[in-house]
């Protein structure tokens, strides 16, 4: 493990919430508390409507914008779609993939999301990947299977090189907005499975450098505590990235993780 070389990253999901006018006005908010540090990485992903003024209005600052999702296809009869080189031209450098929410409400399989984050490195943006179990898969004892089958089918084709352009995002789907969290000794011991597991499917340097988030139900209250597994290489907030007040919280915990 070595944990020295990663920079941890906390990363907001706006989901279906905030018009421009609202999303512009929360940027504002974030940049009037000056939550922004150059010591961990900070990314904001507004509905897709939003990400261009979300993007000039940080562009003097460091924190950067991603959108929730992007197809694979550059073009083409695929309506309702959004290609990462459209979100490129709009400003965006991230993208979340494979968030549980799409699984579940959309249909997207391991294939659909490798497709996806293929197309995204392809086109030179960053990617943060998601995988959890649900709370059946869990009390089952199939989270490992789950995390397995996720893991392996979204990173297939991915080299080392590829890697590098890559965070994977652990949320437990049975703490994503429910108010469960995961405990932090549960997050680390998932954590250091999904370390373990790379280790197989590349090596010990990939392992060592890929990021790791936990998302679900993150708040300011218990930030500090997962931030402080030495697996835990950062969050994928939801609700607590819409009040900036809650936000810079979290970015605080994160800072002091590494004080």
């Amino acid at each position: 493990m070595c944990t020295l070389t990663r920079k941890l990253l906390i990363a907001g999901n706006w989901k279906l919430n905030n018009t421009i006018v609202q999303s512009a006005e929360l940027v504002k908010d974030l940049l009037k508390i000056n939550c922004e540090t150059h010591k961990i990485d900070i990314v904001v992903a507004p509905t897709f409507t939003a990400i261009k003024v979300v993007n000039d209005l940080l562009s003097k600052s460091s924190i950067k914008v991603a959108a929730q999702n992007a197809h694979w296809e550059e073009n083409g009869a695929f309506t309702g779609e959004v290609s990462p080189q459209m979100v490129k031209e709009v400003g965006g450098q991230w993208v979340i993939i494979g968030h549980s929410e799409r699984r579940q409400f959309f249909g997207e399989v391991e294939e659909t999301v490798n497709k996806k984050v293929a197309a995204c490195i392809k086109s030179d943006l960053k990617v943060i990947l998601c995988i959890g179990e649900s709370l059946e898969e869990r009390q089952s004892g199939n989270t490992f299977d789950v995390l397995d089958r996720q893991l392996l089918g979204g990173l297939v084709g991915l080299d080392d090189n590829d890697m590098a352009s890559i965070v994977i995002a652990y949320e437990p789907i049975w703490a994503i907005g429910t108010g469960n969290t995961a405990s932090s000794e549960q997050a680390e011991e998932v954590h250091c499975y999904i370390r373990e597991k790379l280790i197989g499917m590349y090596n010990q340097s990939v392992a060592d450098l890929t990021r790791i988030l936990y998302g679900g139900s993150v708040k300011p209250n218990n930030a500090g505590e997962l931030l402080s597994k030495p697996n835990v290489d950062g969050a994928l907030v939801g609700g607590a990235s819409l009040l900036a007040s809650d936000f810079c919280k979290i970015i605080d915990a994160a800072l002091e993780s590494i004080n």
